[in-house]
């Protein structure tokens, strides 16, 4: 039987709504980015999101609907992100799928936003078997998991301190380069030389699947320091510097995600997330996974940002498997536990 499901993302500075038919046939997807409104202050303000989801969520709806040529009337559920995320800005996405599922008479599910990331990797040819490894980095975070199904993601490792993404936006702003700055550095990174500043890789222990990121932020801040770099976004020394910073978080990345692959036996790798758009990231793990007799499947990049069409894809196969959402359910702003989350599904399958 056909379900057709609206999906909304609203958990930090797109909003985002999709139409997509049992998990995989979109039929329409709309993103509204907040860049402008937050590149003056070098980040994303949570109290600006918010009033800005709340100003364009239903216009973002309508256009998603609009495109898709229904109307509400013809959608079979909805599901939105929980968590993790902005508290403020996921409220808003979620008391608006809450609303329309309670008018409308159709069920609800609720849907973690890093799972629905890597769900992105599984919406276009080629995709990979399961069990595969996972890599989803983003602004927020840099996690490791082992996929063995839809609804069955394992955390095998993540940062102890800044997030890949962040550390790109920390220290694009901090050399004057704009924001975001993880799109800066991956546009003139190409035209630097990423072996002229020998940047430490923090591996952390032989057997770790763990990042930190933090130790390598501080070590460009001090070499810019010490270097006399102009505060010039076209000078060739800034080209090398953000070359050779990308280099060493692409690195550090790229050996954990093999890493992890190996430790559990498997040749199947997936990226996503935000920084999964970066070009060089995909050329060294696609490198690497030659190398390794390993296979590397990545979203197209447009499913890499945050968007609603990895939402209701995930969303499809939590119904699918009677995860069905109460009007009281709640955002959560960090991941809960294993336990936490089993005990949660656990209670609603038997509701």
């Amino acid at each position: 039987m056909s379900m057709l499901i609206l999906g909304i993302e609203s958990s930090c500075d797109e909003t985002a709504a999709a139409l997509v038919e049992n998990g995989g046939m979109v039929h329409s997807s709309v993103v509204a980015s907040q860049v402008p409104i937050h590149a003056t202050y070098g980040g994303v303000v949570p109290e600006l999101a918010s009033r800005e989801h709340i100003r364009i969520i239903i216009p973002v709806i309508d256009e998603a609907l609009r495109q898709a040529g229904i109307t509400l009337d013809q959608v079979d559920a909805v599901a939105v992100t929980q968590g993790p995320g902005l508290v403020g800005s996921l409220l808003i996405g979620l008391s608006v799928a809450k609303s329309i599922a309670l008018v409308k008479h159709i069920p609800l599910t609720a849907v973690n936003h890093l799972e629905g990331h890597v769900m992105a990797a599984l919406l276009e040819p080629p995709r990979p078997d399961f069990p595969f490894v996972a890599l989803v980095v983003s602004g927020g975070h840099t996690n490791l998991y082992l996929v063995e199904d839809f609804l069955t993601m394992k955390l095998l490792g993540q940062t102890r301190d800044d997030a890949a993404g962040e550390a790109f936006d920390k220290v694009a702003g901090f050399m004057g380069l704009g924001y975001p700055g993880g799109v800066v550095i991956d546009r003139i990174a190409p035209l630097g030389d990423p072996q002229s500043v020998s940047f430490t890789r923090a591996m952390l222990d032989p057997d770790s699947l763990d990042f930190s990121f933090s130790g390598l932020k501080t070590a460009v801040v001090n070499y810019v320091r010490n270097n006399s770099i102009p505060s010039d976004p076209e000078s060739p020394k800034v080209y090398n510097l953000a070359a050779s910073f990308q280099e060493a978080v692409v690195d550090v990345l790229t050996a954990k995600l093999v890493r992890a692959a190996r430790k559990h036996n498997t040749r199947r790798m997936v990226i996503a997330g935000g920084v999964a758009a970066n070009r060089r990231l995909r050329q060294k793990l696609g490198q690497a996974a030659g190398e390794n007799d390993m296979v590397l499947f990545a979203p197209p990049v447009e499913l890499c940002t945050d968007n609603a069409v990895m939402i209701a894809a995930l969303g499809y196969h939590r119904l699918k498997a009677g995860l069905v959402e109460s009007f009281d359910v709640d955002a959560y702003s960090r991941v809960p536990s294993p336990q936490v989350r089993a005990h949660i599904d656990k209670t609603r399958l038997s509701a």
